[in-house]
């Protein structure tokens, strides 16, 4: 995880992390077969962030949120991890099985039978480390923030050569996505959803 806070996710290979554990690869293939299971591990390592909540049916909205809200954390506390976290169809390591489980549970004690908490707990993961992946971009530098902003200039100039009144919310919208406004938009989305789901 040092290797990967100093010089980033391009840097973690299995020779780089061989040599900085002052090792061989092949001994370190002993443990890890290749590096997309090395880079799941790091994922893993990450979703070990505190205590699983007991579900409680009086508080379930509040703490699904919690769960999701330090996924997103721990997802953004390392350049990288949220991209690997995306391109996971299925994480089965044993900290994401425990965040996945106390989800499901909270959502169970929420009233949700199990098809409906599964569902619900999928569209929630997906939207986390969708939030997650362009949140890190932007934290760590993956997002060229003059490009971006050349961009957004060059999009509200073209939506503005439409006749007035072509686009007159979307050209007031630049203002409500920011990165100021970043939280309140994501727990604006998770808790339009767990509502929802009542």
């Amino acid at each position: 995880m040092d290797l990967l806070a100093a010089e980033g996710l391009e840097a973690v290979s299995m020779r780089r992390v061989a040599q900085a554990l002052e090792t061989g690869p092949a001994s370190l293939y002993a443990h890890v077969a290749n590096k997309e299971e090395l880079h799941e591990l790091m994922v893993d390592h990450v979703l070990d962030f505190g205590p699983i909540p007991e579900p409680d049916p009086d508080r379930w909205v509040e703490q699904a949120k919690e769960l999701l809200r330090g996924n997103v954390r721990a997802l953004t506390s390392f350049p990288g991890i949220a991209k690997i976290a995306w391109t996971i169809q299925v994480p089965v390591g044993a900290n994401a099985l425990q965040q996945a489980e106390a989800l499901l549970a909270v959502l169970r004690a929420g009233g949700l039978d199990l098809r409906r908490a599964l569902f619900a707990a999928d569209a929630l993961w997906l939207y986390t480390k969708a939030f997650a992946y362009e949140g890190a971009g932007w934290q760590h530098g993956d997002i060229n923030l003059a490009e971006q902003e050349q961009r957004g200039e060059r999009m509200v100039e073209y939506m503005a050569s439409f006749p007035p009144g072509t686009f007159p919310n979307l050209l007031r919208s630049g203002e409500y996505f920011t990165a100021e406004t970043a939280q309140e938009r994501f727990e604006f989305a998770i808790d339009l959803f767990l509502r929802g789901l009542t």
